[in-house]
């Protein structure tokens, strides 16, 4: 199977987007995946997945710390940010929210997770990074879904 069809079949899987950070050395790191899950209720437990090559996984694994931000409807162009930006400029200008003893978390995302890291399981070109979920805040608001490469929104039936 070519890795072109495996994209365009998993496309039609429509998902939650977030941004996964961490810092090394003060330094900030972050980007958008859709790929993260809740694994476990007791111990609170969550997993993302990561590119091997990214800097977000390599801050992580040496802060042994991450932040989960789920994105709401209106910051799609912060998963743009988060995605194709630059590293060194996807943290100009935001607006952090500092929870004590916490990874700074984005403003505006509907739900802010901070985590330690647990365990990371080696899954081809990914690393799977479980978390143990530290601090868990909900906000209201409507969750940014994409699907076949396009943001969405809900809708009611």
């Amino acid at each position: 199977m070519l890795p072109e069809q495996f994209r365009a079949a998993l496309g039609q899987w429509p998902s939650g987007v977030s941004v996964v950070r961490s810092r090394a050395g003060g330094v900030p790191a972050g980007m958008t995946v859709s790929a993260f899950f809740s694994a476990s209720l007791t111990p609170p437990l969550v997993a993302v997945c990561l590119d091997r090559k990214s800097a977000t996984l390599d801050a992580i694994s040496i802060n042994r710390r991450f932040a989960v931000n789920v994105l709401s409807a209106e910051q799609s162009a912060l998963s743009d940010r988060f995605a194709l930006a630059p590293e060194l400029t996807r943290f100009d200008g935001l607006t952090l929210l500092d929870a004590p003893g916490a990874s700074p978390l984005l403003a505006g995302a509907i739900v802010h997770l901070d985590c330690e890291l647990d365990a990371t399981h080696g899954v081809g070109d990914h690393v799977l990074c479980v978390g143990r979920v530290l601090l868990a805040l909900a906000h209201a608001g409507e969750p940014l879904l994409f699907h076949a490469s396009r943001y969405h929104r809900l809708a009611p039936r």
